[in-house]
């Protein structure tokens, strides 16, 4: 089946809790330069286009021979900026990952968009973790649960803890979301157009508004597991693991 897949990398400039993160330094690299060539490495996107409106990003990714669009600084948030740089390339799918995933692991953006190869491509994908059923993280507000169907789709996404534990069961199955989405090209710009969501707003959670509307998310399960950078702690993280050898 063909399907002409692309990766968009949503880069802004300003960060409320890490100065220009976009451009910190990691290893001798921006970090937009480690996601963009990790990003590279997928088997099944032909194309890997940064999407940003800052010209300070846009001259140093040039320099490396990076594709970039500029979008407007008025998009309020990374969707809306994808969303806008797919109006302009020609693709069936699209992968919306996060510029601040330095260590993403290609693979992980290959099992997304594997369900948009088959005879029934669902609406929208994503990617979750296992967790044990003593994992602190459950109880985490930080890290985004999420509850899927017998078809692995998502029936609901949250910061608490799901499914609630009234008996406390090893065999009850968590999972922590990771957020790498990919997208039919126009499920995202319906996405976009859509207007934040009751749940959406209330959890903090864009892709509640896909549900919310009526659209599916197909689950899919992974062990591959690498740190986004957030804060300033995380930044060391990272080197501290790129310094140690590949993220692989």
């Amino acid at each position: 089946m063909s399907v002409k897949a692309v990766i968009l990398i949503p880069a802004r400039l300003d960060s409320s809790r890490l100065e220009k993160k976009m451009l910190a330094d990691l290893e001798g690299e921006p970090l937009i330069v480690h996601t963009w060539r990790q990003a590279q490495r997928s088997r099944l996107a032909e194309r890997v286009v940064v999407a940003t409106d800052s010209h300070e990003i846009a001259n140093v990714l040039d320099a490396y021979g990076a594709e970039v669009v500029m979008t407007s600084p008025d998009a309020c948030c990374g969707t809306e900026r994808i969303a806008e740089a797919a109006r302009m390339i020609d693709g069936d799918v699209f992968v919306n990952l996060q510029g601040d995933e330095p260590l993403i692991s290609p693979e992980n953006i290959d099992l997304a968009l594997q369900p948009f190869f088959s005879d029934n491509p669902p609406d929208c994908s994503t990617l979750v973790l296992p967790l044990h059923p003593d994992d602190p993280q459950i109880d985490d507000p930080h890290q985004v649960k999420v509850v899927v169907d017998s078809k692995g789709y998502a029936l609901y996404f949250s910061r608490s803890p799901i499914p609630f534990r009234r008996n406390k069961l090893m065999s009850t199955t968590f999972y922590r979301h990771i957020g790498l989405y990919a997208f039919k090209g126009e499920v995202l710009q319906k996405f976009a157009a859509l207007p934040p969501s009751m749940l959406e707003q209330a959890e903090s959670l864009e892709q509640l508004r896909l549900l919310e509307n009526g659209f599916r998310i197909q689950c899919v399960t992974t062990l591959l597991d690498n740190p986004g950078i957030n804060t300033l702690e995380d930044l060391e993280l990272v080197r501290s693991i790129l310094r140690a050898g590949s993220p692989d």
